[in-house]
């Protein structure tokens, strides 16, 4: 057996191998036994129809399991002796079967690129500062304090106000034609949420129970509703109930109802520490950022296009997930738009991914088990969960090969950093919305109220 090694691309490599024509024969030769003994052939009694019969029958059928089983056979041998290691399917290229001639067929796939060195020492990075103010404690308290309010009707009976909770049937026309999907039975709107269209919180408020009106609004000319893209609809809307929310008072009473908290004191500290939290985890996730960008920079190595693939494949689902969530789907033209800023960034990814490998390897840089350690019990702090549960849920194979991979991942980030030069940016006027909002939050456990995605 002959092969030849030919590098197509720093990340493509083709293999040429050629296979013996004694081997062929023997191969072939096999196949037609195997086959005579199980073909049903009409005027021959089984295992007892001539090979040249066979032939005529079968042939293209035995030179292709042939090439299959060489290929199958010989392939895995080739890689181990060459060293070899795939990253995706090879695609094979399979010459002709004749029992008299050598076989020859190609297997192209791709492989990590040949990295003799990486430059990760020297980076400027900018290191960005967020103050927890009690401004920001005030926010988060209001927030859990929203989620814990009762409706009720107000008394005496009043109109609408921003705020309140109001229930409604509606009907909808585009073009002047009732839309059938278009309207609802008791749907329930906050006014001044900005969770409706504006006409339509304009046109509510102010009203009474039992009003029946219309109010035309205009729709985005991003809405995902092709049809009614940059059209004006008319609400034809009555309204059922108005309700108001009751605020619980600000008290140590209020804080037993949040959760484990004796004082009003002590969840205001809880809040804070939180808060902190969620900074911190912000500012590390900035400067890894900014390391993998100062990496991409100075080791612009290619990367595998099937590793790529597969990150934007993980990130269009986060993304995905992150929008139902939010109640927004995406139109195909915001994918159009984002498909390319993916693409890029996956490519990031994968090529920082592939350099820190190198640095590990070349620093023999190892997880622990004290590192393993240390990694179940931030996750069982972090999810809430007993650390010996999660203990064994990552005894799996795959989730503790997840969990070795982002604890090195953290170990090589955390190097990077110690020689890197950093700059401490100015603190910032306010912190990011969505930092007050930790998934394991106190206000978690609070229920929301109902809205209408209209």
């Amino acid at each position: 057996m002959q092969v030849t090694v030919s590098r197509i691309s720093p990340v493509i490599l083709e293999l040429q191998i050629e296979i013996p024509a004694d081997t062929v024969k023997t191969e072939v030769d096999k196949a037609y036994t195997n086959l005579a003994k199980k073909a049903h052939v009409k005027g021959f009694r089984p295992g007892k129809a001539p090979r040249s019969v066979l032939s005529h029958l079968y042939g293209p059928q035995v030179q292709n399991d042939v090439a299959n089983n060489i290929v199958n056979t010989t392939l895995p041998q080739v890689l181990t002796e060459k060293n070899v290691t795939p990253i995706n399917t090879p695609e094979v290229e399979a010459g002709k079967v004749d029992s008299k001639e050598t076989f020859s067929y190609k297997a192209r796939f791709e492989v990590s690129p040949e990295i003799e060195s990486v430059t990760y020492e020297g980076f400027e990075l900018t290191r960005p500062q967020a103050e927890i103010t009690d401004a920001m404690v005030d926010e988060q308290i209001e927030r859990i304090r929203q989620s814990l309010a009762t409706l009720k009707a107000p008394e005496p009976a009043r109109p609408a106000q921003s705020g309140d909770i109001v229930v409604i049937d509606f009907t909808l026309s585009v073009d002047g034609k009732e839309i059938k999907d278009g309207g609802g039975q008791g749907v329930q709107l906050e006014l001044g949420s900005k969770q409706v269209l504006p006409e339509l919180d304009a046109g509510i408020t102010g009203k009474n129970v039992g009003d029946k009106f219309e109010v035309t609004a205009q729709f985005p000319d991003r809405h995902p509703r092709e049809d009614f893209r940059d059209k004006p609809g008319v609400f034809a809307i009555t309204i059922n109930e108005i309700k108001e929310k009751v605020l619980p008072n600000l008290d140590d009473e209020f804080a037993k109802d949040v959760g484990q908290f004796q004082t009003l004191v002590e969840l205001r500290a809880d809040v804070h520490t939180r808060l902190q939290k969620s900074a911190k985890d912000q500012v590390d996730t900035a400067i890894a950022e900014q390391i993998v960008e100062k990496l991409n920079e100075a080791n612009p190595v290619e990367v595998p296009p099937s590793l790529v693939q597969q990150q934007c494949k993980l990130m269009e689902t986060q993304i995905l997930q992150q929008a139902r969530r939010a109640g927004q789907p995406i139109t195909q033209e915001q994918w159009a738009s984002l498909h390319g800023a993916i693409h890029a960034d996956a490519e990031k990814k994968v090529r920082a991914g592939l350099l820190m490998a190198h640095i590990a390897k070349t620093l023999e840089i190892k997880v622990t088990d004290e590192d393993l350690e240390k990694g179940i019990a931030e996750l069982a702090e972090e999810t809430g969960k007993n650390v010996a549960k999660v203990r064994a849920e990552y005894r799996e194979k795959g989730k503790r090969d997840i969990l070795i991979g982002m604890i090195l991942e953290d170990k090589i980030l955390d190097l990077l950093e110690g020689k890197s030069k950093i700059v401490d940016a100015a603190p910032a006027a306010d912190l990011p919305a969505g930092t007050s909002e930790a998934k394991d939050s106190p206000e978690a456990s609070g229920e929301s109220t109902e809205t209408a995605n209209t």
